[in-house]
């Protein structure tokens, strides 16, 4: 290491905090009191919480892995539903709210066991980020390529 730097300032030591300056009104001398209820004095703002990369993901993967409810909305789904349907078949087909849950239960069920399944071809070349071609992988392995 180089001699003429400081040691405060050498590479790889992390800086002190300094402690907390005080504010005017609480060094001890008495303050004279205002008849106003405002005072003068900048509130300090409470700092956000900053998490370190990758627990927010985790927490979120526990939320919803408790959870039971449906992850896409209802009425988007309902109107791509509606939207394919139209494409087959020119009379307007009409469909029952249970059906439509139905079929969102089972695509939302079929899309977790495909990124369950991409991730494990992720986690198999060494990486913790699914790619595309995890998905098309896990695709083909299943049989499902030609949809």
């Amino acid at each position: 290491m180089r001699r003429d730097v400081p040691a405060d300032r050498r590479k790889g030591k992390t800086p002190q905090r300094r402690p907390p300056q005080p504010t005017p009104g609480t060094s001890g001398t008495p303050q004279k009191t205002r008849l106003s209820g405002v005072s003068k004095e900048p509130r300090a703002s409470p700092r956000k919480r900053r998490f370190r990369p990758g627990t927010k993901a985790l927490m979120e993967i526990r939320k919803y892995q408790k959870s039971t409810d449906l992850l896409i909305s209802k009425s988007p789904f309902s109107r791509v539903v509606r939207e394919i349907c139209q494409s087959y078949s020119v009379a307007g087909l009409r469909w029952q709210i249970y059906a439509l849950l139905a079929l969102q239960e089972a695509a939302e069920a079929f899309l977790v066991l495909l990124f369950s399944d991409a991730n494990l071809c992720a986690i198999h070349a060494k990486r913790v980020t699914v790619f595309p071609r995890d998905i098309q992988l896990a695709r083909r392995i299943r049989g499902v390529d030609n949809l």
